[in-house]
């Protein structure tokens, strides 16, 4: 059988039948294999349609199918069956064939992937897919890694399927071996934050202030036309204008108060810990979801503890200015966690990545697309690694937020709101922001108990001071 497949897609959930469908309706043959043959069959006969989409009742058809050097896209879910679907088709495959992994995959498992394949004259690329089901079929920001001879083969596709702003697709290579799964999990990890403050603004907002779910639609919806403009803001003011059928209410008010995830968030925070980088905002998100999920504790602490909250009082528009600043400030703070991650992680992986042209490929398409992702473009369009907050643009906006960022986190603290997102983001700029702070101490307190030595502001060298001796300093 001599293949005419442009391109085969194993793993035809919701995510990898979307993908297939983008790739034909770009004029793309497309294999497609399912091990459930009933949803290969309903994909073809709902959507053939669409484009050149071809089913495959065994993996020695799905594969013989393909044109040489042969492109797969594997969708399925991370971890072990990444690992089975692989083992399954590689005695399949020819010399120079490429395997992509489109899922959200941990970039070691990508790294030790790319070796594996490697050693059997197999390429792969580890590909991260942001948008969710709208995304992968109309268009979704793609940031493949790995094998760049690879990414040459399988370039002409993404491109094409990837969204476009200004006529520029919203995919690039990202760099060797796992940088590709790297950068979209810390993507999610700045959507984690992202959530999480728009979370924080909404409980104020009806907590503190007591408006209902369409009054408060209605406040992000004026702000969707300033800086706060991004699809989060958007989908948040579809999501709190939805009204319940069985109930009448808003549905946002009959949902379970209890937030999932799947670990790309956590992933990031644990990254960060080994590189050393402060990403708070990301790490208090993830908290903050766990905390959700300790639902008895909660209703039981609930009747422990005096409700402090004051009054419910109306918002004027001074108190909603401060909200929004409130929110601005800390989204910069948590993009300025993820990128300073993002060139911690290229020293150190040795990844050489872009930070502006991450920026330009979360424009569109992305679950973090937003409106200042231009800024933050042409921030490091000359300053590759520079820190969000020291640029002149960013700190000017930092700065005109500040006095309304601060009455927020004092209103939450006097109503006992919890703001995990806004406070982190609050106290990471204040601890950026001053030249000396307390960290001399905890040096001081090390070297008692630990000898673990200090330097001084005086002169150089290591110090160790005989605390529980003589208390005499001697250079270390």
């Amino acid at each position: 059988m001599t293949g005419t497949n442009d391109l085969g897609v194993f793993g035809l959930a919701v995510m990898g039948a979307n993908l297939a469908r983008n790739a034909a309706r770009n004029g793309y043959k497309v294999a497609v294999f399912n091990r459930n043959t009933a949803r290969t069959k309903a994909l073809i006969e709902e959507h053939g349609h669409e484009g050149a989409l071809e089913g495959a009742e065994s993996i020695e058809r799905f594969v013989a199918s393909l044109v040489k050097p042969r492109a797969i896209i594997l969708m399925v879910k991370a971890g072990k069956p990444v690992d089975e679907v692989m083992a399954e088709l590689a005695p399949h495959l020819d010399q120079g064939d490429i395997l992509i992994d489109a899922g959200n995959s941990l970039f070691n498992d990508t790294e030790r992937r790319s070796r594996e394949m490697a050693g059997k004259g197999l390429r792969f690329v580890g590909m991260g897919v942001s948008g969710g089901e709208e995304g992968a079929l109309n268009g979704p920001s793609i940031m493949p890694g790995g094998d760049a001879e690879a990414f040459g083969r399988i370039e002409p596709f993404v491109m094409k399927m990837a969204a476009k702003v200004d006529g520029e697709p919203c995919c690039a290579h990202i760099g060797p071996g796992g940088a590709g799964h790297y950068v979209k999990m810390v993507h999610n990890g700045i959507e984690y934050a992202d959530m999480q403050l728009i979370a924080e603004t909404y409980d104020l907002l009806k907590s503190v202030y007591g408006m209902e779910a369409w009054a408060i639609a209605d406040v992000f919806a004026g702000w969707q036309k300033g800086p706060l403009n991004s699809y989060l803001i958007d989908i948040t003011i579809e999501v709190l204008r939805k009204i319940d059928d069985a109930t009448g209410k808003a549905l946002v008010d009959v949902i379970l108060d209890e937030a999932e995830q799947k670990g790309t968030g956590r992933w990031t925070a644990q990254s960060a810990l080994e590189l050393g980088v402060p990403i708070t905002a990301i790490t208090e998100a993830v908290f903050a979801r766990g905390l959700s999920g300790r639902r008895e504790q909660r209703q039981a602490a609930s009747g422990l503890y005096e409700d402090v909250k004051t009054a419910t009082r109306a918002p004027d528009e001074a108190a909603l200015a401060d909200l929004q600043a409130a929110l601005y400030a800390s989204k910069i703070v948590a993009y300025a966690q993820g990128f300073e991650q993002l060139a911690g992680a290229s020293k150190a992986y040795d990844w050489n990545l872009d930070l502006g042209t991450l920026a330009k490929i979360w424009r569109g398409g992305c679950i973090i697309r937003a409106g200042f992702l231009d800024r933050i473009r042409e921030v490091y369009r000359d300053a590759r690694s520079e820190h969000l907050l020291l640029t002149d643009y960013f700190a000017k906006e930092i700065a005109r937020s500040v006095p309304g960022w601060r009455r927020v986190v004092a209103l939450a603290v006097e109503t006992g709101t919890p703001v995990p997102a806004f406070g982190s983001c609050l106290a990471y700029f204040d601890g950026i922001r001053r030249a000396r702070g307390p960290a001399n101490l905890l040096q001081g307190q090390r070297d008692y108990f630990g000898a673990h030595t200090y330097r001084r502001l005086d002169r150089d060298g290591s110090f160790h001071t005989r605390w529980g001796q003589d208390g005499s300093e001697i250079s270390a």
